[in-house]
């Protein structure tokens, strides 16, 4: 017996309602499709010209020996990068970045999520603490050095003078080097430490309350509490505090700029760090080929990073 298919036909032939009704709304979803994607054009256009294009000529330039002044520029293939293994001066900018970015990273996400805790509980003024503490997140970086170079002044400080009533003598603080650099961490940890609690606090917010409800129940409370529903709930939000922070801390370089030029600070030398050496490669010495070399490694090593800590907090989530 042979099956019959059964059709929507009008009776005079044409397609049925149907038919015209579904092939009118897949015209339509395909007109706001089309509308959606002309309308993304030109910001793509922005983001090829502004960041991808700029990030692939950066990567060709590290393959060549390209003076800014010269008009011979020779390929080098690797040569920029094996040179890079040998700099002193970028070996010690690597060293100073990488202890800047593992304290002000760790210490700003623990106290960034002390904060949030804290102000996530039943406390007064909050909304005039989460406005204190977010002030410097939104001051501009220049002015914030300068006033911190003279909190940290050796001889007019308001640091070393509060010292001295404990008895403490005077600090170089940005006059020593093997001190400097602490004293531009304490300054970063506090300029993030905003940014990172109000994130912080958004997650914690958002935790549903039930979860607490249930915990409460078999009378879990505390440290106990805290890990095992808060910070496994809070790990997304967690993760993106980290990998945002990594990302800025192996990007600085005002302040170091700022609080380490001129009479109060020390030299610029001793506190080097990976984007003030590419600037001054790039800038100073005219050797964009090398500067764009220490650009890729700066890149992959973030980009390393990165992938280092989605695959930790991936895999502890599991």
């Amino acid at each position: 017996m042979t099956p019959t298919v059964l059709t929507s036909v009008a009776p005079n032939g044409a397609p049925a309602r149907g038919v015209r009704r579904r092939f009118r709304v897949d015209r339509l979803t395909l007109a706001k499709y089309r509308f959606c994607y002309l309308g993304l054009i030109p910001v793509f256009a922005i983001y090829w010209v502004v960041r991808l294009e700029p990030i692939g000529r950066t990567f060709v330039l590290s393959f060549y020996d390209w003076h800014l002044v010269r008009a011979l520029k020779p390929f080098v293939g690797l040569d920029n990068y094996r040179e890079l293994a040998r700099d002193q001066n970028f070996l010690l900018a690597l060293q100073n970045t990488t202890l800047f970015a593992v304290f002000v990273v760790g210490v700003s996400v623990v106290l960034g999520l002390a904060l949030a805790v804290l102000l996530a509980g039943k406390l007064r003024f909050t909304a005039a603490y989460q406005a204190i503490y977010f002030l410097p997140v939104i001051t501009p970086m220049v002015p914030m050095a300068i006033a911190w170079k003279w909190v940290f002044d050796a001889r007019h400080g308001i640091l070393n003078y509060a010292l001295s009533w404990a008895g403490v003598p005077p600090v170089g603080w940005l006059t020593s080097p093997d001190v400097a650099m602490w004293a531009i961490i304490i300054m970063s940890t506090w300029k993030v430490l905003g940014y990172n609690m109000v994130l912080l606090l958004v997650g914690l917010k958002n935790i549903p309350a039930t979860f607490y409800e249930a915990a409460a129940i078999v009378e879990a409370g505390g440290w106990r509490l805290f890990r095992r529903i808060t910070l496994p709930l809070l790990r997304p939000i967690l993760l993106f505090v980290i990998v945002i922070s990594t990302i800025n801390a192996y990007n600085v370089f005002t302040q170091v700029y700022v609080m380490t030029q001129g009479s109060q600070a020390a030299p610029g030398a001793p506190l080097r760090v990976l984007v003030f050496d590419i600037y001054q490669n790039g800038f100073q010495f005219f050797k964009m080929g090398y500067a764009s070399a220490e650009a890729v490694v700066l890149t992959l090593i973030v980009l390393a990073l990165t992938l280092i800590q989605l695959r930790v907090i991936r895999v502890d989530g599991e």
